[in-house]
């Protein structure tokens, strides 16, 4: 464990330089056996042994070979660095690692998730080994018995060794095993100021007082002072020995997730002896946990103010070199930010990710909700030295992540409680006093001002219902209840939900999985599945296709290919629409869901919302639009009719007007109306249809008073400018009747050196699909009614020539034509 800090220290990464060699398990045991000219390799560090030896040409990342079985051999010469006092300090070393100085063996690695200071003194001519022992070994070593195993998993032994479940999970992602230095490994030479156990807590009251709380541990007697926002306090000792500082600051600019005000951020500074040392961008905000008046829900009020935290499950930046780079973090959390998510939780089955990872969500504004490293496995929780390293590892994450605001929520786990109690163990056996009392008071200890659930999911008879606490639903989706089943289901908050095979634009299909969609052997190995289940998530997908258009799957499939799988990209768009609508309605007793994940970790029908290439699917734009700040949502009551929802979660109010027309063939309108009105600050609103048109009409054909009056119903909010902020659509006869073979007029402007794409339609589109080869839209598969122009801003790709001008295609499911955009 290492939580030392060296301040104004001469701190290089040792990047280059280093080569590998490959061996059998145990068959050299220190670096002088080694046949020096094996080492033929390079290796760049941070990085893994899959990367190197993909970049050698040795390995294949779409046909992984395994790497568990082998002993990995890494050296770089220190040969030339000035001689005297330094520190080597290794990140993060996948998994069973050995560090030899000079031959010696120096320390020994048992955990994935350990950080390793070594001192030493440099002579000039040192040289520097390091072993990543076979892991095999260790996982088919015996060790006390467990009482549940889970199938997802393929190595029963990695509950009892501290490294990521990525690789090990087939049907959920590619086994390509983590092995190597993923995280860097630095020269530091040390400077006078050098500090410990740094704690950092930035807190709001209720007046809007940031309260910023810095305590350390120094071994000087220096004069010492904490600086932000204008104002010093000097640190004094504390009878524990610690050294701590209290500074006030009123009227603070707070940090908000993103959805709700702006993510502000102010620097912490500290001076020894005035010598300044920047401590970071430190956040102040206040997190709370809000139980229903029941006192069985789970959501969290930011700052006093209740929010509906909405995004997705993090999978990975890149599978193959595990990176922690916020060059790596940047593109994928950036499509985070543009689709309004205000929350990522980073998963137990993954792995922790990097402080450049919270650094940018601090930034943008999204929140992190963080399972600790312990997933499904009956964990020898009763080992005391299981236990410690487990404390151990916890402390030293949390030590390097003081001050972050994004981060919110730490889970002690993820589906171990469910996994236990799904086998039918009684309680006592699967919920302990590791995650409920020492992963709890650890964390208190070290982050006091983030949320803990002992376990995701937790709460309720048991601990996967959805009707208490934190679930994982998947009522809507894996067990292919109606849609409906998302109000009657009673959801509180779904840690993971909809999770579904999202079939990729067609551009990343032509140029990564050019094969014929489901049941080429190449398709159907991208599909995630349920290990030893007798369905995967294509077949989840195309259940609810059947429902959402009255149309045969298999047989569109056959017929029609193209027509299927572009249905299969709308149906997890409306599946998504249509549930955080019902989620996000007034009323609702959900406060937050994030969908099952967030990247795929190759490209095919993965679950992940945006694909391995970072190109976003259909789905991605469809939650873009159901989780924007300011929204109109339409939900079918039935014989209470269609009821209009209104939110304004910002911190301002919002002159809108709201405008209804139902229409029949998709173009005339059969009743319409507008209203004028103000949205208050964080406010939400019902409105019945009927409000609205002043009299009955029968929105949902509920009533059946003779044939349908109309096929689809499309509600607004358009701004003081006449721009349209939010859309909702009813189909109160279901989709297959809304197909219509609209006429999509279109035009090109240009405003600034931007593009925008402006669409009209005399006749309602269903699900309409642009695409350019050479700019991304900002909206994709949107339904399009007539009455209103629609302007979407073109954004340029990579290696858009200066001047050029957009051409592509729109095509939509009311007509085989595809239009040419130019």
């Amino acid at each position: 464990m290492t939580g030392t800090i060296y301040l104004g220290a001469d701190m290089r990464p040792l990047e280059q330089g280093w080569t590998l060699m490959m061996t059998e398990a145990g068959r050299y045991r220190e670096p002088a056996n080694l046949p020096q000219t094996a080492f033929n390799i390079s290796a760049l560090v941070p990085g893994t042994v899959a990367a190197a030896l993909t970049e050698a040409g040795l390995f294949d990342p779409a046909h992984p070979s395994p790497l568990h079985d082998k002993d990995v051999w890494y050296r770089r010469s220190l040969a030339g660095e000035t001689p005297g006092p330094a520190v080597l300090r290794f990140e993060g070393l996948a998994t069973i690692a050995e560090i030899f100085v000079n031959g010696a063996l120096a320390h020994i690695c048992e955990s994935m998730f350990e950080p390793v200071d070594l001192a030493l003194d440099l002579s000039g001519q040192d040289e520097l080994a390091i072993c990543f022992r076979a892991l095999q070994p260790h996982l088919d070593r015996k060790g006390p018995r467990a009482r549940w195993r889970p199938q997802m998993i393929d190595q029963q032994g990695l509950r009892l060794a501290r490294t990521t479940l990525l690789g090990h999970m087939p049907g959920w992602c590619p086994e390509i095993h983590p092995v190597g230095p993923y995280r860097p490994i630095s020269l530091i030479r040390p400077s006078p100021d050098i500090v410990s156990g740094l704690r950092i807590n930035a807190d709001l009251d209720e007046f809007g007082t940031g309260h910023l709380t810095v305590e350390l541990q120094a071994d000087s007697d220096a004069e010492m002072a904490i600086l932000c926002c204008g104002r010093t306090a000097r640190f004094k000792k504390a009878s524990n020995g610690r050294f701590i500082a209290n500074l006030e600051l009123p009227a603070i600019a707070a940090w908000w997730p993103r959805t709700h005000g702006d993510p502000n951020l102010h620097d912490v500074t500290l001076a020894i002896d005035g010598r300044i040392h920047p401590l970071g961008l430190v956040g102040f905000r206040r997190i709370e946990v809000d139980r229903d008046e029941d006192g069985k829900g789970f959501g969290l009020k930011v700052n006093g103010v209740p929010v509906f935290c909405r995004g997705t499950v993090w999978t990975n930046a890149d599978l193959l070199r595990l990176p922690g780079s916020a060059e790596a973090y940047a593109p994928w959390l950036a499509k985070a930010a543009e689709a309004n998510m205000n929350m990522i939780r980073i998963g137990g089955t993954m792995t922790y990710e990097s402080a450049d990872f919270f650094r940018l969500c601090d930034r943008l504004g999204i929140m992190v909700w963080q399972d600790l490293m312990f997933a499904n496995f009956d964990y020898p929780v009763s080992d005391e030295e299981f236990t410690r390293q487990a404390a151990t590892e916890v402390e030293t994450l949390l030590a390097g992540l003081q001050g972050h605001p994004s981060l919110s929520v730490i889970a002690g786990g993820s589906e171990v409680f469910q996994q236990g109690a799904m086998l039918g163990l009684p309680e006592r056996i699967w919920k302990g006093a590791f995650f409920t009392e020492t992963l709890a008071q650890t964390v208190r200890d070290h982050r006091p001002d983030v949320a803990y659930v002992p376990n995701s999911p937790y709460g309720g008879s048991m601990p996967f219902v959805p009707n208490e606490g934190v679930t994982h639903y998947y009522g809507v989706g894996a067990y292919q209840r109606p849609l409906e089943d998302a109000r009657r289901a009673n959801v509180r908050f779904a840690a993971e939900c909809l999770a579904f095979a999202h079939v990729p634009q067609q551009r990343t299909l032509d140029t990564q999985l050019a094969v014929p969609a489901v049941h080429d052997p190449r398709w159907k190995a991208r599909v995630p599945r349920d290990r030893g289940a007798s369905w995967d998530f294509e077949d989840v997908r195309d259940h609810y296709l059947a429902e959402l258009y009255a149309i045969d799957p298999a047989r569109l499939r056959r017929e029609n290919p193209s027509a299927y799988v572009d249905h299969a990209r709308a149906t997890t768009a409306e599946v998504v629409t249509e549930t955080f609508a019902e989620w996000r309605r007034s009323g609702s007793s959900c406060r937050g869901a994030l969908t099952w994940t967030f990247q795929d970790l190759e490209a095919g029908p993965g679950w992940g919302v945006i694909d391995s290439t970072g190109e976003p699917k259909s789905v991605w734009y469809a939650l873009k639009r159901a989780f924007r700040p300011i929204q109109v949502l339409l939900t079918d009551e039935g014989t209470n009719g269609l009821d209009i929802h209104l939110v304004n979660e910002t911190a301002t109010s919002q002159n809108m007007t709201l405008e209804i027309a139902c229409l029949r063939d998709g173009a005339q309108p059969v009743v319409s109306a507008s209203r004028p009105l103000s949205l208050d600050a964080r406010s939400a609103h019902r409105v019945p249809a009927t409000d609205m048109f002043g009299a009955f009409f029968d929105t949902t054909y509920a009533y059946r008073f003779g044939p349908p009056s109309h096929d689809v119903t499309v509600a607004r909010l358009v701004d003081t400018d006449k721009a349209v902020i939010a859309e909702a659509f009813h189909f109160p006869q279901g989709r297959k009747t809304s197909k219509h073979a609209s006429k999509v007029d279109h035009a090109f402007h240009q405003v600034d050196g931007t593009w925008w794409l402006e669409l009209t339609a005399s006749q309602f589109a269903q699900s309409v699909h642009i695409d350019f080869e050479h700019f991304l839209a900002e909206d994709d598969w949107f339904h399009l009614a007539p009455g209103r122009a629609k302007r979407i801003r073109l954004s340029p790709r990579e290696n858009v020539q200066p001047g050029q001008k957009p051409h592509g295609t729109l095509s939509h499911l009311g007509t085989s034509t595809i239009q040419t955009l130019s």
